[in-house]
C-alpha cells in the first residue's frame, strides 16, 4: 500500500468543443476529434487552476495531429510554480537521445518539475501519421531499446555508444542532466510486454481502468516482474469522475451528460467524431463494429466514472489507495465555477487523514465495485 498520495490533473492545448459550458461538460465523455487548437491563455489558465486547486502535477496527452505536448507543457510550467507536469511521450519520431536531451531541458528550465509518460502507441493507424509502421509487436521490441537508450542518455555523464536492432549511436551524451528524483519516467500498457518494459526501465507504472479485483492482481504482477530487476515501481491510476454535490445529483448528472454527449455527436457533424484517434482504437481491436459506435464509446466511458458526491467519489478511490495506488489523475469536467468547487472538495476530502480502509473481497467473477 502507497501512503504517499499524488494527485493528479491535466492540461488540455485547448478547451473541449462546445458552445456552452453545459455541451463541453458533455463532449468531455466524448472521443476526442483530431484537431485539436493550441491557445496559450488557456493552457496557462488550466495550469494554475491545477496549481491552486491542491494538485500536484498533470499531464499533457499526446497524438499525431495535436499539438506538441512538450511545447504545451514548457508553457504550463511557466505559469506555475509548484506543479509538475508529465509529458505523453511516443518512442519511436524521435531519436531517444535527442528526447532525452528535450526532457533534461524542460526539467532544467522548470526546475525539476518535469517528467515523461512514455507511451507505445494503441492505434497502429495513429502511429502510421507519423510515419511509423511497425506493427505493435515491434513498436514494444524497438521501446525497450529506446527506454534504454532514453534512460542512458539522462544519467551517463560519459559518451557511449549503442548498436541495437532499431538504432546506433556514436559517441552519445547529453550536456545537461535533468535533477535527480525518483519519478523521472513512466509507462503503461497491460500486456506482459508492457509489464516488462515498465518493469525493467519506468519509475511509475500506470495500469489501466480495471474493476478492484482486477486492479489488485495488475498491481501486485506489475511489482512481482519490477522485484524481479531489484526495482521498485509506484502505481499510477486514471479515473473519471462525475460528481455534484449529492450521490442523487450526481446520478442526475451522469445521465444528462450521456444525453447530451449522444446528441452532440450525432447529426450532420458526426464525421468529425468519428475520425476520432479512440475509435481507430475500438476498431482495431474490434469494438467499434455495431451500428452506434461513438453511443457505445460513450456508453463505455460513462460506465467505468466514478459517479457521486466528493465524500463518495472519495471512499471508492481510498479502495485504490488501499491496492496500492499512490498517484490518482482526476479526469473530470471542469467548466464552472462549480466545477472548480467541487474539484477543491473533492482534494480536500483525499487530503484529510487517510485511514486505509479494511480489506475489501469480491468474487473472482464479480465485476465492478
Amino acid at each position: 500500500m502507497d501512503l504517499d498520495l499524488d494527485l493528479r490533473g491535466g492540461v488540455r492545448a485547448a478547451p473541449v468543443p462546445g458552445a456552452t459550458p453545459e455541451e463541453r461538460q458533455a463532449l468531455r465523455f466524448a472521443p476526442d476529434p483530431r484537431d485539436r487548437d493550441a491557445d496559450p491563455e488557456f493552457v496557462a489558465r488550466t495550469a494554475r487552476e491545477n496549481e491552486e486547486d491542491g494538485l500536484d502535477s498533470a499531464l499533457v496527452v499526446q497524438s499525431s495531429s495535436w499539438p506538441d505536448p512538450w511545447l504545451v507543457a514548457c508553457w504550463a510550467l511557466a505559469a506555475t510554480s509548484r506543479l509538475r507536469v508529465a509529458v505523453a511521450h511516443r518512442a519511436g519520431p524521435t531519436a531517444p537521445t535527442a528526447a532525452a536531451r528535450t526532457l533534461a531541458t524542460l526539467d532544467r528550465l522548470s526546475g525539476g518539475r518535469a517528467a515523461a509518460h512514455v507511451i507505445v502507441g494503441s492505434s497502429d493507424a495513429d502511429v502510421a501519421r507519423d510515419g511509423d509502421t511497425l506493427g505493435k509487436a515491434a513498436r514494444y521490441r524497438r521501446t525497450g531499446e529506446y527506454l534504454e537508450l532514453f534512460r542512458r542518455t539522462l544519467v551517463e555523464r560519459r559518451d557511449f555508444d549503442h548498436d541495437g536492432e532499431f538504432y546506433t549511436v556514436r559517441g552519445a551524451r547529453s550536456g545537461l542532466l535533468p535533477h535527480p528524483r525518483a519519478e523521472l519516467l513512466s509507462f503503461g500498457g497491460s500486456s506482459p510486454e508492457g509489464v516488462e518494459l515498465a518493469a525493467r526501465h519506468a519509475d511509475v507504472y500506470a495500469v489501466p481502468p480495471l474493476p478492484l479485483t482486477a486492479t489488485r492482481r495488475h498491481i501486485a504482477r506489475a511489482r512481482a516482474a519490477a522485484a524481479a530487476h531489484g526495482r521498485t515501481l509506484r502505481i499510477w491510476r486514471h479515473v473519471t469522475v462525475i460528481t455534484a454535490p449529492t450521490d442523487e445529483e450526481a446520478e442526475q448528472r451522469a445521465r444528462r451528460i450521456r444525453a447530451d454527449a449522444l446528441r452532440l455527436t450525432s447529426g450532420p457533424d458526426s464525421a468529425r467524431w468519428l475520425e476520432a484517434v479512440q475509435l481507430d482504437r475500438d476498431r482495431e481491436r474490434g469494438r467499434a463494429e455495431g451500428p452506434r459506435p461513438l453511443a457505445a464509446y460513450i456508453a463505455r466511458t460513462l460506465a467505468g466514472a466514478f459517479v457521486g458526491s466528493p465524500a463518495t467519489v472519495a471512499a471508492r478511490i481510498g479502495w485504490l489507495r488501499a491496492a496500492g495506488v499512490g498517484i490518482v489523475q482526476l479526469d473530470m469536467p471542469l467548466e464552472t465555477a462549480q466545477d472548480r468547487e467541487l474539484r477543491r472538495a473533492l482534494v480536500g476530502a483525499l487530503r484529510a487523514t487517510y485511514i486505509p480502509p479494511a480489506p475489501r473481497h469480491t468474487t473472482h467473477g464479480r465485476r465492478g465495485w
